[in-house]
């Protein structure tokens, strides 16, 4: 289906054309006086230098053409050179009717889906997932949905950090704590034991302890050192322990991710391209991109439009030690190989913006992926308290995201039991639902790049601009279809037509809906899953001044009734497919 805004200008496009002047003025937007008009064009204005007339003298040449518009009700002109414009009502309720039968509500898919790798998540393996690790992880999640729904090929791939020195400060301190593990003995050769010698609540505190001492004690440090590199050079025991460290540490965080509805296809670390990272570094050395720099190895790729110094990349570092660009270059090139994407992309903290534009030219400089693949960055802030600062504890620690997904889930049980026609199970089961939605609709309704205010109590607000406020939303819906349902009136909603608006709350309601494939294409086009947070908001909005000022189940105009019904229908379907892109579900009742 052609997109509703699309579709309006085409008209004016018309009326422009047959006015005698060029049919590109005609685009239509929504008005940003909706106290004068649903819809404007502004073409006029732009056309007056064209054409050497006064831009109200082409508006009023434009309205003519379209008095007798099967789309516009009115078409207005005004000074110095507005359109303004009204749209027939039964113009918006016959493209709502095609839009409820279309797949997707018309949304039009690629002819050819773009393959696109999604690098999202990112935590250190023996390490606790943190508030730090939420946003990358909802974010990632619902462009992923997003991407997904507008019909491209998306792999998700956690990307993590199983690598490097903090594995050998790990297996250092475990060596301390347990030297008599077979993983240490040199002359072992049997099969390593299937359970792990540590909990990962014990591995947890492993690395913090281990990564202090290192900094105090330099023979600590430098046998951690040795231990890092016989890892990498793929000593039996070690690798072995090894295993055991990702196996817990995966096991946990699956745990974190799924109580956040998030999931990746690929699970792959730094680790992953270990063997592919020699050849790649001989080749850019072979191609005449690397070369030595005070005993480093780096690529330029600073270029003569930077305002600012771009530094050179380093691809080893003086003592022959790979770095995250090494690893995320070898990534680039083994996911160029394995997948032919068409676009990475990386949701990572913006602070890494320098870090992703060294890696994104020397990956196109030296060749490890074509021209035409698209390399993008999307950077999101920080989330902070009350305070202004970086979200902690009240004792000013680093909050366990396991925590923070535990606390808001109990003040939304202790609101969701305050319901007595809830019984207990089902108010669990309700409070981790909407307590899901007010977390990543928190998060999600601001822009990725902008820093915000982590607040539990407006976030599990039922009214506002918050996730709860979405699902009660839905909910009611839910509730009055199957009020009309149940009464038995000899239709089921699915079998109601939408007609034509009858007031001005029902007609805002129908151009929100009319707006759908707009929003979503521009939510996947700007990697923006706020602009779906906003369209739902506005969305409930205007449903629920809709909802009263009209007395749905107690009309007594069979036609009216039903025309309602089908819109309630298509509303809920739509508010249904918007949060189950953002990554969360509504409940039958709260």
């Amino acid at each position: 289906m052609e997109k509703f805004l699309d579709l309006i200008s085409r008209e004016a496009e018309k009326a422009f054309e047959g006015a005698g002047y060029d049919r590109e003025l005609g685009k239509v937007t929504v008005s940003n006086r909706p106290d004068l008009c649903e819809y404007q064009c502004n073409g006029a204005m732009a056309g007056a230098k064209k054409y050497r007339k006064a831009p109200i003298m082409i508006a009023q040449d434009v309205a003519a053409k379209l008095q007798d518009s099967e789309v516009f009700s009115s078409a207005e002109a005004v000074k110095p050179g507005f359109l303004n414009l009204k749209l027939r009502e039964e113009f918006l309720s016959g493209y709502l009717r095609e839009m409820s039968k279309a797949e997707k509500f018309g949304l039009s898919m690629p002819e050819k889906p773009a393959s696109i790798i999604l690098d999202y998540g990112g935590p250190n393996v023996a390490k606790p997932l943190h508030v730090g690790h939420l946003r990358s992880a909802v974010i990632g999640e619902a462009v992923k949905r997003i991407a997904r729904y507008h019909g491209e090929n998306v792999t998700g791939d956690i990307h993590m950090g199983d690598w490097g020195l903090q594995m050998g400060l790990v297996i250092t301190e475990i060596s301390k704590r347990q030297p008599d593990l077979c993983y240490f003995d040199p002359s072992y050769k049997g099969e390593y034991p299937e359970d792990a010698p540590f909990t990962v609540t014990e591995l947890e505190e492993i690395y913090p302890t281990a990564s202090k001492r290192s900094k105090e004690d330099a023979a600590y440090y430098a046998e951690a050192m040795a231990n890092t590199h016989k890892l990498q050079e793929g000593d039996r025991g070690l690798r072995a322990l090894w295993q055991k460290i990702i196996e817990v540490s995966v096991q946990d965080m699956k745990k974190n991710y799924e109580a956040l509805d998030v999931d990746f296809d690929l699970w792959w670390g730094e680790s992953t391209v270990h063997d592919v990272i020699p050849g790649m570094v001989s080749k850019m050395k072979e191609d005449g991109f690397a070369y030595e720099s005070n005993g480093a190895l780096v690529v330029d790729v600073a270029e003569p439009t930077d305002t600012k110094e771009i530094p050179p990349c380093i691809i080893l570092k003086s003592d022959g030690a790979a770095l995250y660009t090494t690893t995320d270059l070898a990534t680039i090139s083994e996911r160029e190989r394995l997948f032919h994407p068409d676009q990475l992309i990386y949701i990572t903290d913006k602070r890494q913006e320098l870090h992703f534009q060294q890696v994104f030219r020397t990956a196109r400089k030296c060749g490890l992926i074509p021209e035409g693949t698209q390399l993008r960055h999307v950077g999101f802030g920080t989330m902070n308290g009350k305070d202004g600062k970086p979200f902690k504890t009240r004792d000013g620690g680093v909050m366990k995201l396991s925590d923070l997904i535990s606390d808001i889930n109990d003040q939304m049980r202790i609101k969701i039991a305050s319901n007595p026609e809830i019984g207990p199970e089902e108010a669990e089961r309700t409070a981790k639902q909407v307590a899901l939605a007010a977390l990543k609709y928190g998060d999600l309704s601001n822009q990725a790049s902008k820093d915000y205010i982590f607040d539990i109590e407006r976030f599990t607000s039922f009214e506002g601009d918050t996730g709860p406020y979405i699902l009660y939303t839905i909910v009611r819906i839910k509730s009055i279809l199957a009020k009309y349902s149940a009464a038995g009136e000899g239709r089921a909603p699915e079998g109601c037509v939408i007609g034509s608006a009858q007031s001005g709350p029902e007609k805002d309601l129908m151009s929100d809906l009319a707006g759908f494939s707009a929003m979503m294409d521009s939510a996947y086009k700007e990697i923006a899953p706020h602009r779906i947070c906003a369209y739902i908001y506005q969305l409930s909005n205007d449903f629920n001044s809709f909802y009263h000022s009209t007395k749905i189940l107690t009309e007594e105009d069979t036609k009216k009734k039903e025309s309602w019904i089908a819109l309630l229908g298509l509303t809920l379907d739509v508010l249904t497919t918007c949060i189950g892109v953002l990554g969360f579900t509504a409940p039958e009742r709260m």
